[in-house]
């Protein structure tokens, strides 16, 4: 949509947040960043990113998912959603190692629930974000945990619901002008595209809220 309203060509790649924040990180030369908003922040303290350039485009909770047709377990509670994991033969998120925010979250969830040990033995790791509900769908896994956007469109799998009370996290998603750039201006007109009611149509449509 970018590209037919402005006429710009863009080249995107894509990451798992904490990968893409070691990247730039890095010194890798881009124009623009999106990531977590934690990810953000701590580029434009290390001087990476313009920090005046910082805006919020979207945000997402985390959810639970199974194989379609299979029972959906009880998870209105902490103490429910800790009996549902322990019951389950099998649970995928994304390995907290890779640098995925929900993966980091889930697995300081399962250290509250006081199971961390126990999930240890059943865990699948994902490989990426996307594998999660696609490890659900093939039956490899027989619980998937990430944010809803991710999983609503997989074929094959259910939605159970959030995770419960204060054991959600929500994720907030931020653009930002690497500094470097060769093109400010139209850093700027993409990042300002997406925040236009077209753009955010496109978001809400992709299971996420526009900010």
């Amino acid at each position: 949509m970018f590209e037919r309203a402005a006429g710009h060509k863009l080249a995107i790649t894509f990451a798992t947040g904490g990968a893409t924040i070691k990247r730039i990180q890095s010194g890798e030369a881009n124009d623009v960043v999106i990531a977590v908003q934690q990810g953000i922040a701590d580029l434009a303290k290390t001087g990476r990113v313009a920090p005046d350039s910082i805006v919020a485009l979207a945000s997402t909770g985390i959810s639970v998912a199974v194989r379609k047709g299979a029972p959906k377990p009880d998870i209105a509670s902490p103490d429910a959603l800790k009996r549902a994991l322990l019951a389950a033969k099998s649970v995928t998120y994304l390995n907290p190692a890779d640098g995925g925010a929900s993966g980091i979250h889930f697995a300081k969830v399962l250290d509250r629930l006081g199971i961390a040990n126990e999930m240890k033995s059943k865990t699948v790791f994902a490989p990426k974000s996307g594998a999660v509900g696609v490890l659900v769908a093939n039956g490899e896994a027989e619980i998937g945990v990430i944010q809803y956007q991710l999983l609503f469109s997989v074929p094959g799998i259910e939605i159970v619901g959030p995770l419960p009370g204060d054991l959600q996290s929500t994720t907030v998603f931020s653009a930002a002008i690497v500094f470097g750039t060769s093109d400010t201006k139209t850093s700027k007109a993409l990042i300002d595209f997406l925040r236009t009611p077209e753009a955010s149509a496109v978001i809400k449509a992709n299971g996420m809220d526009p900010s």
